[in-house]
């Protein structure tokens, strides 16, 4: 057979890699850190990782140029270029498993989420090789191979402690809870009653209805009690933004304690946006007041919840103590309001 036509099991060496590789991201998804034993370097740790993603990229590029344009590669070099690769990958996961969980839990998913992307985009290039070998180099190859570059140039802006990747996740929250508010407020800004300059006696013997379309507009006791959900909402914008300077200014790395404390920051704060989320969205109309007390409920509960853990954590000094306890009286204030408006606005 000519070069252009390769034996079936030319490929193989690749196939058996493809799956390899798939296998590794996998394992790496899935698995438990090993268990640290002694002194662990986050510097040495980086320097080493740094050193295997940039294998993984530059053996990326090897590969795809290797399959840019006929005539294949003969069945040694798919051999060849499959162990250098295959090599890369292994060092490359086996330096993410030396990152401990004493090191944060929230750190450790960090690298794990962006090492998961960098094997899945070596994946998707090699069955793309693989879909059509022999043919010059495609768009689709080119796209796979920019995306296993991205992957690994990544790492560089990752945070490079717990401290910065609890940051991470708390400057992200605060931008989800940000653009709920916004959309929330342009809505209100937008919508109006139809039938606002209609007196609401005119048209009650109307068969037509009058106001009868109120499932999409929000009345002026609907507007009410939105206004008092948005000081929740705001509350919860407001208990990220003096938790992220708590964490910037005083978080520590200095003992697992203090680490794990970060952890359950970052894992109670999370919990906020998809909760503010949860109650923005009851708010719309037709406004079920049902739902919007359990979902008011459930924010309340969320918000004391971060503030207690950060109460009782290294990172809430003597200076922060106050507005810990502001933001929760103001959880409470409008916790109560809310209830009033819709004790007496429910039936």
């Amino acid at each position: 057979m000519s070069a252009d036509h390769p034996r079936p099991d030319a490929l193989l060496p690749l196939r058996n890699l493809c799956n390899s590789v798939k296998c590794s991201r996998d394992r790496v998804r899935d698995g438990e850190a090993n268990e640290c034993s002694g002194m662990f370097s986050l510097s040495n740790f980086w320097e080493i990782m740094n050193e295997a993603v940039k294998s993984v990229s530059q053996e990326a590029t090897k590969l795809s140029v290797m399959f840019s344009k006929p005539p294949l590669p003969s069945e040694e070099g798919c051999v060849k270029i499959a162990e250098s690769v295959q090599k890369s990958v292994l060092t490359l996961t086996t330096v993410y498993f030396w990152l401990p969980k004493s090191q944060g839990v929230t750190l450790r998913k960090v690298v794990r989420d962006a090492t998961v992307e960098a094997l899945d985009g070596l994946a998707q290039l090699l069955e793309v090789i693989l879909s059509s070998p022999g043919e010059s180099l495609s768009q689709e190859q080119l796209m796979s191979t920019g995306g296993v570059w991205a992957a690994c140039d990544q790492f560089n802006q990752l945070p490079k402690d717990n401290r910065s990747a609890v940051l991470s996740v708390l400057t992200s929250c605060v931008g989800l809870v940000k653009d709920a508010l916004e959309e929330m407020e342009q809505a209100l800004a937008e919508a109006q009653d139809p039938f606002g300059d209609v007196l609401d006696d005119d048209d009650d013997d109307d068969e037509a209805g009058g106001r009868g379309n109120q499932d999409t507009y929000w009345s002026e006791s609907d507007r009410q009690l939105i206004a008092q959900c948005q000081g929740l909402m705001k509350a919860s914008g407001a208990s990220l933004r003096k938790l992220s300077s708590a964490v910037r200014n005083n978080g520590r790395l200095d003992r697992e304690e203090n680490i794990a404390q970060l952890d359950d920051l970052a894992d109670a704060a999370k919990e906020i946006s998809p909760s503010v989320d949860d109650l923005a969205l009851s708010l719309y109309p037709p406004v079920e007041r049902s739902a919007v007390e359990m979902n008011v409920c459930k924010l309340a509960c969320v918000l004391k919840k971060v503030l207690e853990i950060t109460r009782s954590s290294h990172v809430c000094a003597e200076a922060d103590v106050s507005w810990v306890e502001f933001l929760n009286d103001a959880v409470e204030h409008n916790l109560e309001k809310i209830r009033s408006l819709l004790c007496h606005c429910g039936s």
